[in-house]
């Protein structure tokens, strides 16, 4: 009975303050536990997620690659069986790899036997003038360049002279005069821009020989095409130059018959004063 009455005035002697407090204690254990429950079910939801997702995307794959392999595979293999046969086709029957390659050798073998010697005639410079004036209009007429036409009209000038003035000739010798220099100055820088032409077409020609020494079956329609336009450019030329020769021919028929006019002429002119004087 003592103890009891003793305890019980030390519970009555601790301070209120400190038996609220150590109450509060108590009571929020149990909540702390809960929360911290339900931090670790929201960490091992939050870790396991990511991995639920990553094993459907992973079946997802695994799916579609089974299918590819599986279905998609087999007719793949079959196309590319059939690729492999058509390739060997080509390779045997249509385009044989050995015929082709002697085709390549052929040319490679002309162009290494015949293009420097036939550069070399093209190429070769053909001079004969000895004056100087001369040997300057000779070699504007050689320099196979379209640029070089007003040279060669002041060249043309200086060598072969110009007209006579008007009161030093008779009006139809000028005009001949005039019109056979036309005629010449015209050809003349004719032949140079054939010249530069002719230098296009072997350029275009050597082109050509290169890419057929390298080329592959099924190029054989696009080089055809190629060749053809040379062809045509290389025509075009030709009647160019075939023009300048027609229009020099019948300048030099127009410059005899004028002399052959001037010859009857004057020979009604002897006729008339023969008749006159026989007359009187």
């Amino acid at each position: 009975m003592n103890e009891e009455t003793k305890s019980n005035k030390k519970i009555s002697n601790v301070d209120p303050s400190v038996a609220s407090e150590s109450a509060q204690r108590l009571t929020s254990r149990p909540q702390r536990k809960m929360r911290m429950g339900i931090a670790v079910a929201i960490l091992a939801t939050t870790v396991a997620l990511p991995t639920l997702g990553h094993a459907q995307f992973l079946s997802v794959f695994d799916s579609i690659f089974s299918s590819i392999q599986s279905d998609i595979g087999s007719s793949l293999s079959s196309v590319n069986q059939i690729m492999q046969q058509v390739t060997k086709l080509h390779q045997t029957t249509v385009a044989p790899l050995a015929a082709l390659n002697q085709a390549r050798g052929f040319v490679a073998t002309s162009i290494s036997s015949f293009r420097n010697s036939m550069n070399q005639v093209f190429n070769t410079p053909f001079t004969s003038a000895v004056t100087p004036g001369a040997q300057q209009f000779e070699s504007i007429l050689h320099s196979r360049l379209s640029t070089q036409i007003p040279s060669l009209q002041t060249s043309f000038t200086t060598n072969y002279g110009t007209i006579p003035q008007a009161n030093t000739a008779l009006p139809q010798d000028r005009v001949m005069m005039d019109m056979d220099d036309a005629l010449g100055q015209q050809n003349l820088k004719t032949t140079l821009i054939a010249d530069q032409g002719e230098d296009l077409i072997l350029q275009t020609a050597n082109q050509m020989e290169n890419q057929v020494a390298v080329s592959t079956p099924g190029s054989n329609p696009y080089l055809t095409a190629q060749a053809q336009v040379a062809n045509l450019r290389c025509q075009a030329y030709m009647q160019m130059m075939i023009a300048a020769e027609l229009r020099q021919e019948a300048g030099r028929i127009a410059h005899d018959n004028v002399l052959v006019k001037r010859r009857t002429t004057m020979t009604g002119a002897v006729n008339s004063l023969i008749t006159g004087a026989l007359t009187r």
